[in-house]
């Protein structure tokens, strides 16, 4: 049947779906920064009643493997994961800007640029064509003059995820359109059609060496008041 469960935690956004053959059942998501480990489980459940479906009538699980916040990350794919090993199906890797894409509906010859905010001036972004294939591939983007000019000059472009807010700050151009309502692109009822296509090929992830995608390596901050960091 294709039963998927989804599970999108790359943001403050914690989002599982439930969807068959790529269409969806039911959705249950949180928009609460560091709730992810709290809330997830609660959210798996709420999908799964709401979809009538018990864990042991999933097919599969779709994790969003990156990149994006490596706490978030961490907390979604050691959860996808262990599901996987307990149920015994197979754990389907999507690429979090991919599902970003999908959430928008576009035009032949039309464009997509996922950007997440990575701090600073900086975003994580990937370019897809109107057939969510990739254009560019999967990069950590310094915001300044000229950005994403070569596929501006393509056609008419749509900005999704949560650092659109910062990428309007650089880009003026006729054909940028900035989609504001950024939360629905993070959700994990994007991953339906994506995850459903990779289980048909059987694209799954191996449990024992599947790991996010981080993009950069996390780095914890020190504190400086800390004399004992200093050593």
């Amino acid at each position: 049947m294709a039963r998927i469960l989804s599970i999108e935690t790359s943001t403050s956004i914690c989002s599982v779906a439930i969807h068959e053959r790529g269409e969806l059942r039911a959705v249950s998501e949180i928009k609460e920064p560091g709730a992810h480990a709290e809330k997830l489980l609660d959210l798996i459940d709420a999908a799964m009643k709401r979809a009538e479906l018990s864990m042991s009538d999933l097919d599969a699980v779709a994790v969003s493997q990156g990149p994006g916040s490596y706490t978030g990350l961490r907390i979604g794919v050691s959860t996808a994961k262990g599901i996987a090993y307990a149920l015994e199906v197979p754990l389907i890797g999507i690429n979090t800007l991919q599902a970003m894409a999908a959430s928008q509906l576009v035009n032949q010859g039309e464009f997509v640029v996922a950007v997440l905010d990575a701090r600073r001036k900086e975003v994580y972004t990937q370019t897809f064509g109107d057939a969510l294939q990739e254009i560019t591939s999967i990069e950590a983007l310094v915001l300044e003059e000229g950005v994403f000019a070569s596929v501006l000059e393509k056609g008419r472009v749509y900005f999704v995820g949560d650092g659109v807010e910062k990428v309007q700050e650089e880009v003026q151009h006729v054909n940028a359109l900035f989609v504001e309502d950024w939360v629905s692109s993070l959700s994990a009822k994007n991953m339906g059609q994506l995850a459903f296509e990779k289980f048909a090929r059987q694209e799954w992830e191996d449990l024992a060496y599947f790991v996010p995608n981080y993009l950069k390596e996390f780095k914890a901050l020190q504190s400086t008041k800390n004399p004992l960091l200093k050593l």
